[in-house]
């Protein structure tokens, strides 16, 4: 059987035979390994982060309805703001913290992605594309946001992309081992590749995840981040999905917090993270443009 051609840019990942639909061993290298079985359980916090999410909204509300409208604008941001959701999840898993984003003066853009289950190259390129258009239109690098493995597709388009990708924020995303995943999230990879198999159209295929469509993946993943785009990885000990040791990029300023993986996604103390990170980065930015017009 061959599956999975896919073309990004200049570059042809061609068919290629594949036998088995397990996770390639280069996608968990040593040194990492998947979360124990019942570290899943951690990530029942969940209703919790919800709870604080909810509780801090009550609170941001009274403090708005308190304030004179006339002092209601907070900072405006110059730079847009794309979020990414992460495997098998849609948009709608990072409308929380995009809305929360947006009171605090940044313009949120989607990536049109309502369900994260395509072969990765394939989801990157139609996100450089939307990524492309959103700096078009605003005049402006862009700033993107991933979770899991949303971010994953961020930082390969901040190495293939600087042009248009100003800084990034991951969010719980194994980029050192895509493959030290809880042994839920594999389960849900053999399905997908399965129904591809089967002539499901738009779905991860056994090169998506063990040939050279996974092979190319993993290696601009490992590639160095260009000095002009900022990096803040976020990752949690508590995670009971991926192994938090490899969401710890060494070329990004790392940030921990206390969540569960999914819980990333609205946990205020997370989005408070997010807010200062990419003020930080935008800022970062700035000075760069500065030094270059000054050179």
């Amino acid at each position: 059987m061959t599956v999975c051609a896919a073309d990004w840019g200049s570059r042809v990942v061609t068919s290629v035979p594949v036998t088995s639909s397990t996770l390639a061993s280069f996608l968990l290298p040593e040194g990492f390994r998947s979360p124990s079985p019942g570290a899943v359980l951690r990530e029942g916090s969940l209703v919790t982060e919800a709870g604080r999410y909810a509780l801090r909204s009550v609170g941001d509300r009274r403090l708005r309805r308190s304030t004179p409208y006339a002092g209601r604008a907070g900072e405006r941001v110059s730079e847009p703001v794309i979020l990414v959701p992460g495997f098998l999840a849609g948009d709608t898993s990072l409308a929380l913290m995009a809305r929360t984003l947006r009171q605090r003066g940044f313009r949120t853009y989607r990536s049109h992605i309502r369900a994260n289950v395509a072969c990765t190259l394939t989801a990157a390129a139609q996100l450089e594309a939307r990524i492309e258009s959103i700096a078009i239109r605003r005049g402006s690098r862009v700033q993107v946001v991933g979770h899991s493995l949303g971010g994953m597709l961020a930082r390969g388009l901040a190495v293939r992309r600087p042009d248009l990708v100003s800084g990034i924020v991951t969010l719980g995303s194994p980029m050192l081992a895509p493959g030290a995943h809880h042994r839920s999230l594999a389960a849900s990879v053999e399905m997908l590749v399965r129904l591809s198999r089967a002539g499901v159209p738009g779905l991860m295929s056994e090169d998506c995840v063990g040939g050279a469509c996974a092979r190319q993946s993993f290696d601009e993943s490992q590639l160095p981040i260009p000095e002009d785009v900022s990096f803040t990885a976020v990752y949690s000990k508590r995670d009971g999905i991926v192994d938090w040791r490899a969401c710890v990029d060494p070329l990004a300023v790392p940030v921990e917090v206390s969540t569960s993986h999914v819980g990333m996604a609205l946990d205020p103390r997370v989005i408070d993270h997010v807010t200062s990170a990419l003020r930080r980065q935008e800022l970062e930015s700035a000075l760069e443009v500065d030094r270059g017009e000054s050179a």
